[in-house]
């Protein structure tokens, strides 16, 4: 199944099809970055961002869905390594990564155990993983941990879908099909083989050498540069080619700096070239005014359109609303 024949299947869907799920695991998008030898496709950063693109293109909640749900499988590079081996090489099922980036939970420490418990929102594919990721406040004895500076001590855990309570409250008006609901976890008892954090690696891999924020940066970025592309091409139809000049123009300059990063990055990991804090809020401000911009040019034609792209069930109009559905990520959504 080619990729243009999954529109009708997922249109304003709010869950993706059995034949969606089964192409996105015969393509093992789901692992987009996960090395070889872990059954992944080991992409480099321009390829993976690449497919990302063309996926958000696409559609809007394919796109998304499957860069967040592959970013949090880019955890396997944080994974311990006897908890990498058993999840990606002992599973008969793809496996599926996703979860909420917010401290919204305890993990009470026990010996080599961890119980946990706690409310997370926004995960992201919820329906379709086959792991939760949380990020959750140590304690014991009652008491919170701290690190060296009294800050609490957070760690990152991955734990199996059959401990996850999902709580359907994903009521957006686009993205709908990424199922991004909340769930919640109720004195769940996990080895701590399945505690990582996002800033020690185990895995030699280049890509995993790229600090989180960029990596986190670029790939979404690719998704609204992807939908816009969409949105602009199916303006074309209906406006005069210099009504829309200024949006290819923007297009242009977003994908010429994106990728422009992206090889920076793997020359950088490549010959292991210190990346600084610097360079980290060079990409990161680029992305935020690049997704600004590009918001703006849809606001700027979308008048122009008539009422046939107000029509909910307008090719347009659902591209209009999962497009401002995923400005509100909070990585470019800050004031």
């Amino acid at each position: 199944m080619h990729t243009k024949q999954l529109k009708p299947t997922i249109l304003e869907a709010s869950v993706f099809s059995q034949e969606v799920l089964g192409w996105i695991a015969e393509n093992n998008f789901w692992s987009l970055w996960v090395p070889k030898t872990y059954n992944g496709l080991e992409s480099t950063l321009t390829e993976g961002l690449q497919k990302l693109q063309a996926l958000a293109k696409t559609d809007g909640s394919l796109g998304w869905t499957i860069t967040l749900c592959s970013g949090a499988n880019y955890f396997i590079g944080n994974l311990q390594p006897e908890a990498a081996k058993h999840i990606f090489l002992d599973s008969d099922t793809p496996v599926c990564f996703g979860g909420s980036g917010g401290v919204f939970g305890t993990a009470e420490q026990q010996g080599d155990h961890y119980i946990i418990s706690g409310e997370w929102h926004y995960a992201t594919g919820a329906p379709y993983l086959s792991h939760f990721t949380l990020n959750a406040k140590i304690m014991a004895d009652g008491d919170f941990l701290l690190n060296d500076d009294g800050t609490p001590l957070v760690y990152s855990f991955v734990i199996p879908k059959e401990a996850v309570q999902i709580i359907k409250n994903w009521d957006t008006m686009g993205l709908k099909a990424t199922a991004t609901h909340s769930f919640k976890v109720e004195d769940v008892v996990i080895s701590s083989q399945y505690a990582f954090v996002y800033n020690k690696v185990h895995l030699p891999q280049a890509i995993f050498k790229i600090p989180f924020s960029i990596f986190a940066d670029l790939t979404l970025w690719v998704n609204y540069i992807g939908m816009a592309e969409h949105y602009l091409e199916e303006a074309t139809a209906i406006l005069e080619q210099k009504n829309l000049e200024p949006f290819y123009t923007i297009l242009h300059t977003a994908n010429q700096q994106l990728y422009h990063f992206a090889q920076e990055m793997e020359l950088f990991t490549t010959n292991d070239t210190l990346i600084t804090e610097t360079y980290i809020e060079t990409i990161h401000t680029s992305a935020s005014v690049s997704v600004k911009a590009l918001s703006q040019a849809i606001l700027n034609i979308h008048p122009l359109l008539g009422v046939k792209a107000s029509s909910q069930n307008h090719v347009l109009n659902r591209i209009f609303r999962d497009y401002f559905t995923a400005t509100q990520h909070h990585n470019f959504s800050k004031k």
